[in-house]
């Protein structure tokens, strides 16, 4: 059974982390619909599966959204306590450091445990569900956004596409009409015209590029204004619509990040032990970060707040930085990244409980115990 005052203190951290989620969750979806925008815009993403990949995407952000407003959470409600001289009322009636422990470790194990559950499984899961959505999607010219019946664009906005009929599947057009145009070294456009009698979708298993193979129709090509016109009858033309391979530094098809939990225990490659150990130290920053959050709260009800949120974002920087390292020695194949990492969460974490533990000492009136 929680206490009065437990419940109290639990209740302004959790509405300070509520808070601090949503804005961070704000920002998080705004930063990936950008992305993602931008990849329909180059016909690397369809358009019709956009809202499932955002969707997707800020679930495996989570792991990285929630530890963060975890943190800001516990430093805002705690703040707002000293401000208004509530937490030196309570120091000077015999609170001690357990009371404000208590209530940080009730709202961090539930978040430690969401977070750990989307960093070993819906985290991979969404990543591999959103690369598997985007591949089955490009091999579909309906998911690629044509329509039978209208014109639509093709991806970079440089000529329309028309087809008569579709088969059911999307993988088919009948009676085909392309037309492009491309910047000319004498200032008009130079116009292409395709025709065709039959087309399908193929995406090359080599170099990820998505095509429209067209078969048995005519091609007429030219520069406006001019008589110089060409004309080239064929029986199978490819035309090139966007390249769907992944960015550089984003997850693909078989990446470390795509992967089960399983799967990289078994795994000996670096990239996969690196994976591995930021997927296990997600959730422990969790409770890193609530515990560096008691110390940095505390302040004088007149001292400005705008001081320690600069420090307590200089020291979540230093904090994540620090792993960052670590993650990238193990990627390297060095095995003293993983002592690193846990050096890092042990020290920040030893460090916050001394820190808060002295805070504690300097204003504790005599005769009174912990």
């Amino acid at each position: 059974m929680l206490r009065i005052l437990d419940r109290y203190l639990l209740k302004e951290l959790a509405f300070g982390t509520l808070g601090s989620a949503a804005l961070l969750l704000v920002v998080t979806v705004g930063g990936t619909l950008s992305d993602v925008l931008s990849k329909v815009a180059a016909g690397r993403y369809p358009a019709s599966v956009m809202f499932p990949v955002l969707g997707l995407r800020v679930l495996d952000a989570l792991s990285a959204l929630l530890p963060v407003a975890l943190f800001l959470g516990v430093l805002l409600g705690l703040a707002r306590l000293y401000r208004d001289s509530e937490m030196h009322v309570l120091s000077s009636s015999g609170m001690g450091p357990a009371g404000l422990l208590r209530p940080a470790l009730l709202l961090a194990t539930p978040t430690l445990l969401v977070v750990g559950a989307i960093a070993l499984w819906l985290g991979p899961w969404s990543a591999a569900a959103s690369q598997a959505l985007v591949d089955n999607a490009n091999r579909s010219v309906i998911a690629a956004g044509l329509e039978a019946g209208r014109f639509t664009e093709l991806p970079g906005g440089n000529g329309v596409i028309y087809t008569q009929a579709l088969s059911p599947d999307g993988q088919r057009l009948t009676r085909v009409f392309v037309a492009s145009e491309k910047a000319h070294t004498q200032g008009a456009p130079e116009v292409d015209l395709v025709t065709a009698a039959r087309g399908r979708m193929f995406v090359d298993p080599g170099s990820g590029n998505r095509f429209l193979v067209l078969r048995d129709g005519h091609r007429y090509s030219g520069v406006l204004g001019q008589d110089d016109w060409r004309l080239l009858d064929y029986h199978r033309n490819d035309i090139s619509l966007a390249s769907i391979n992944a960015d550089a530094g984003n997850a693909g098809a078989g990446s470390p990040h795509e992967q089960s939990t399983l799967a990289l225990l078994r795994s000996r490659a670096p990239a996969d032990r690196a994976e591995l150990a930021w997927r296990i130290v997600a959730p422990l920053s969790v409770l890193v970060l609530a515990l560096l959050a008691l110390p940095l709260a505390r302040q004088n009800p007149r001292e400005p707040f705008y001081g320690r949120l600069l420090l307590a974002v200089l020291a979540y920087l230093v904090f994540a930085n620090a792993l960052g390292i670590g993650r990238a020695e193990i990627m390297s194949g060095k095995r003293g990244g993983i002592w690193l990492m846990a050096l890092v969460l042990l020290a920040v974490a030893g460090f916050a409980l001394l820190w808060f533990r002295q805070q504690h000492r300097a204003r504790q009136p005599r005769g009174v115990r912990a």
